[in-house]
């Protein structure tokens, strides 16, 4: 049972519904994770905004694949089954490849360089060396793009924090981060 009230649609505040009601159409149901958000219209507004944007950034398989790498190094159940989920369903990751991403690599050359990058920022709290900004670019990525990779990572962190601290209930199929890939 989560530690912190995770509202209803009908019982989210009403600066909510609007947003829930999107993802209900979008998703055909309200993740646990985003009722949780929801409590708080101002929490709600800028987690979409920000998520939002960020999801024209990269590419869907490199988001999942470092939502992945981020939730393993936070020790976020519900992220790692919920990005597992969307890693094999929405953006048809392997699960070969999602045992990989959870290690912070991928089977991918390009991806491979973005995903232990965001992996060292979310382990290292950001204080990474010149080595791995050199080894991110010369896989091809832009500052712009190393911009929005730590992006995904503080997004990937602000929804793992949350729900450890909430301890929210898992709506997804369970996978645990102390299981390693």
């Amino acid at each position: 049972m989560s530690r912190l009230s995770i509202p209803s649609l009908d019982t989210a505040p009403e600066a909510s519904k609007p947003t829930l009601d999107a993802v209900n159409r979008q998703l055909g149901v309200v993740p646990n994770l985003f009722r949780l958000i929801g409590s708080s219209p101002a929490a709600l507004a800028g987690f979409t905004s920000f998520q939002g944007a960020l999801s024209k950034t990269l590419d869907v398989k490199t988001r999942e694949r470092i939502a992945l790498a981020v939730a393993q190094v936070n020790g976020c159940d519900y992220c790692l089954s919920a990005h597992t989920y969307l890693g094999l369903n929405l953006a048809k990751i392997s699960p070969e490849e999602i045992a990989l991403n959870r290690q912070g690599a991928s089977g991918d050359a390009t991806a491979n360089a973005a995903v232990q990058f965001a992996y060292k920022v979310a382990k290292e709290r950001g204080h990474v060396s010149d080595a791995d900004i050199k080894a991110v670019r010369a896989a091809g990525f832009t500052d712009a793009q190393i911009v929005e990779i730590v992006g995904l990572v503080a997004e990937n962190s602000f929804t793992n924090y949350l729900n450890e601290v909430a301890k929210t209930e898992i709506d997804f199929p369970v996978v645990l981060a102390a299981e390693a890939a």
